[in-house]
């Protein structure tokens, strides 16, 4: 396979409370790849907002990147650390190289100005086109993320488009550029189920069109079943299980994992009843150094009190955090 185009070593970001330190990314690690789409999912607070909060650099206090590296081949054949370079540099690869849509619209697009403007602006500053230009393109974007009558909607304001549309436009401003990594921070929670499977559908005929490198959070299993190439499992700030969508989905073998499929309706095999996961996730203040999901866990044994089990390639590209990982004859019964 080909270099990879982005590179996460040994992440770990920590946030400094009063009550202690949130282990909020705790040694993650993994690959990106030119035209790929990496599913990040896990229960809330399990830490995937924070690993591509980290990724773009904003995180701010009382929170801290305290470890790892984030290598970014550029656009021009650089290889570089994004957790290293000046900011000045970080201010170019943001929005021309890596662009990010967030979960709420309305944090991302300002109530003050028009769509076009805010459009406009962004073409302007990265692509370093007129405002003729730039207008011929925003309009061409609107387009093609599916904004009717994209001409007379370039003068409206986001208070005039249903929260639908806003994603749309935020997806246009964030593709505007021409991206080679997209960043999607659960774009589609705040929607109802219909407009949610649009901008699913919209974000898989873009990525095609435009060979983007995708990473797209969600704490939805089902959300990214028919989107991602390779799954990443997060649990209490850690990977608990990295693989093919395949890997994933029919040969998990993290507990979580497996119960996170049993808790979600599934379209491929008849499930007589949805069996929730049991208890809470972790409160992640000063967590002790041994597997987070632990209390929940079903396998556990006394060596899961003892220590963090490793994270292993258990078989080619598919990597597993646990020290009794379900075996292949066990899977097959679920």
């Amino acid at each position: 396979m080909d270099e990879p185009i982005l590179s996460v070593k040994n992440l770990r970001t920590y946030f400094y409370m009063e009550e202690g330190i949130v282990k909020a990314v705790d040694g993650v690690s993994f690959d990106l790849h030119q035209n790929e789409v990496l599913g990040i999912v896990g229960e809330t607070g399990s830490g995937k907002s924070v690993t591509v909060k980290s990724i773009m650099r904003l995180i701010k206090p009382p929170g801290k990147i305290v470890e790892g590296q984030i290598i970014y081949r550029t656009k021009d054949g650089r290889e570089i650390d994004i957790l290293r370079i000046p900011e000045r540099e970080l201010y170019k690869i943001r929005g021309s190289e890596i662009s990010m849509v967030f979960q709420d619209p309305m944090t991302s697009l300002n109530p003050l100005y028009t769509i076009g403007d805010q459009l406009v602006e962004t073409i302007i500053v990265h692509q370093n086109l007129d405002k003729r230009r730039a207008k011929i393109k925003a309009i061409e974007m609107l387009e093609l993320v599916g904004i009717p009558e994209p001409e007379k909607r370039f003068n409206s304001y986001p208070f005039e488009f249903s929260g639908g549309m806003r994603q749309r436009v935020v997806i246009a401003i964030a593709l505007s550029c021409n991206p080679a990594i997209l960043i999607a921070d659960e774009p589609t929670t705040a929607l109802d189920v219909t407009i949610q499977a649009q901008i699913l559908d919209l974000f898989k005929k873009l990525q095609q069109e435009f060979k983007t490198a995708v990473i797209f959070i969600t704490h939805d299993l089902g959300v990214i079943a028919s989107m991602a190439d390779k799954i990443m499992v997060m649990y209490g700030g850690k990977q608990m299980e990295l693989g093919s969508a395949d890997d994933i989905f029919y040969r998990s073998m993290h507990p979580y994992t497996n119960m996170l499929l049993r808790s979600i309706p599934r379209v491929d095999k008849k499930v007589e009843k949805l069996e929730p996961i049991p208890g809470q996730p972790p409160r992640m203040v000063n967590i002790p150094p041994v597997c987070p999901f632990l209390p929940r866990c079903p396998r556990r044994t006394d060596v899961c009190r003892e220590k963090l089990p490793d994270f292993v390639e258990m078989e080619k590209g598919h990597y597993v955090r646990c020290f009794n990982p379900i075996k292949q004859e066990v899977r097959a019964s679920v």
